[in-house]
């Protein structure tokens, strides 16, 4: 009874070369996502109207911005 009751795992290799530009392109939606519920607040709007507003509304109290 000397062998292993588990074989030995290899460790997976990161290829971060392939990882990096996924990285990238969520942290960026991450960003717009973020200027969009914490300050497309309407006065200083980005799109005119108020329906994006009004559509990320509760999303701001969930998330403890002020919006009014």
């Amino acid at each position: 009874m000397t062998a292993p009751a588990m074989p030995a795992q290899i460790p997976v290799r990161i290829p971060v070369r392939q990882i990096l530009p996924w990285a990238v392109l969520i942290g960026l939606l991450g960003l717009v996502a973020l200027y969009f519920v914490s300050t497309e607040q309407g006065a200083t709007a980005l799109i005119a109207n108020s329906y994006l507003h009004e559509f990320l509304h509760d999303g701001r109290h969930l998330l403890a911005f002020p919006c009014h």
